[in-house]
């Protein structure tokens, strides 16, 4: 038997939906969700404004992870590396968790 081929969606965006820019986001997660809250982080501001949150399964957050992967990978095809500042792993779970790194001289 062969794999079921993947049905195509028509999505449809409303004319009124207002993009949200997003610069810190905090990821919790319970037994059966994933919660990503997407906020704007400004300087000399002590507090985030949260602009949008999402919740998913973890099962569709694992393939919105693989579909941002394989974006990503895309992206630096085309327009080259995306190199990350200082220590990348430290700048991600800053991004991620509202820790900022130490600083570095």
């Amino acid at each position: 038997m062969s794999a079921p081929k993947p049905r195509s969606l028509n999505v449809s965006l409303p004319s009124d939906l207002e993009p949200v820019y997003a610069n810190f986001a905090l990821i919790s997660h319970s037994p059966s969700e994933i919660i990503v809250d997407f906020a704007q982080a400004l300087p000399n501001q002590p507090q985030v404004r949260v602009k949008a949150r999402v919740v998913m399964t973890p099962l569709n957050a694992k393939l919105f992870l693989r579909a941002l992967q394989d974006n990503l990978a895309k992206y630096e095809s085309a327009f080259g590396e995306i190199v990350l500042p200082g220590r990348g792993d430290e700048l991600a779970r800053a991004f991620f968790s509202g820790v900022h790194p130490p600083k570095t001289d």
